[in-house]
């Protein structure tokens, strides 16, 4: 099913002008489930702050009490389209919670142009604080039930896909210079296919024209007044002066690339980075041969999608 165009109105200075911005990706919004015929998981909507909201998702139980771990999660999208509420992250999240048997908060923060990075990156970060907030007896949050009655905070992972790999990167180093709530520690971070990228190509980068590349131009767009532009720590963690990764607050990471992904020689880099940066923590490179960008969300159904998805999973519940 293909989504009709978006089309919002971006500035509105009448009777002399209007400013659009049309989104040309995405899928339809799916309401929640109270239990997802598919994998009997259940679903709901919450607000967690004006600006932020998301989508809980909740396995089958096998006993009323029983304590999961929590995963935290931020969609793709170029920082510019698609959603929480999406077709395609309502599918992903309902079987990545089944076969995790985690409790999956999927986020949805603002996006670019209206709302212009850092504000995915504050948003994200009031969602984990939202999470992590319910181990506290009082708090100014409301609080959610399935969170309080079933999230195991020693087992909290934040993870994302595309432009959602790298806000859990950002996510990530965040936590590792200011605590939590209740100075509740993430104990993994998933990073897919990132969304890095750099002024000096690394790896199959493209050498010529590397300001023409979209993934150049788009991280530009989103982030006008990146101090540093497209060298900005938050999209390419491995410029000249760029904080070290050593500084990461988590104590395992995962990083998944695909083979024909134009974000896998840096992704492939920053996993390098991260090993030597002196960061005490484990981390996996998983690089699926043959596969592009995203494809175990856009199509879930192959076999090299459910092996990845089965490899998360157990990252997750191990």
């Amino acid at each position: 099913m293909v989504s009709p165009t978006k089309i919002e109105v971006l500035t509105d200075l009448s009777p002399f002008i209007k400013v659009y911005t049309e989104r040309l990706l995405g899928t339809p919004h799916v309401p929640p489930s109270p239990e997802d015929p598919t994998t009997g998981v259940a679903s709901k909507d919450t607000t967690i702050t004006p600006n932020v909201s998301a989508r809980l998702y909740l396995p089958k139980l096998s006993n009323p009490t029983q304590k999961l771990p929590i995963l935290v999660y931020y969609h793709g999208g170029g920082f510019c389209v698609d959603s929480a509420f999406s077709c395609q992250y309502h599918r992903y999240m309902n079987l990545l919670s089944s076969k995790s048997g985690a409790l999956v908060v999927s986020v949805e923060y603002r996006l670019a142009p209206e709302y212009l990075l850092p504000a995915a990156y504050e948003d994200s970060w009031d969602a984990l604080k939202w999470v992590c907030s319910h181990v506290l007896d009082h708090t100014h949050f409301e609080k959610d039930q399935w969170i309080t009655n079933h999230a195991d905070f020693n087992r909290v992972f934040i993870g994302g896909d595309s432009a959602g790999g790298n806000v859990t990167h950002n996510i990530a180093m965040h936590a590792g210079s200011e605590s939590l709530p209740g100075n509740v520690k993430i104990l993994g971070a998933v990073l897919s296919y990132p969304h890095f990228w750099g002024s000096n190509p690394i790896g199959d980068e493209p050498t010529e024209d590397m300001e023409q590349h979209i993934a150049y131009r788009l991280s530009l767009f989103v982030y006008p007044s990146a101090p540093g532009g497209i060298d900005n720590p938050s999209i390419n963690p491995l410029a000249d002066g760029a904080p070290s990764l050593s500084r990461l607050g988590c104590s395992k990471i995962i990083v998944k690339l695909a083979e024909k992904d134009d974000f896998t020689s840096r992704g492939l880099a920053y996993a390098e980075e991260v090993k030597s940066s002196g960061w005490k923590g484990d981390v996996e490179v998983v690089v699926v041969e043959g596969e592009g960008h995203c494809f175990h969300i856009l199509d879930p159904e192959t076999e090299k999608a459910k092996n990845l998805i089965k490899r998360l999973a157990s990252f997750i519940s191990q």
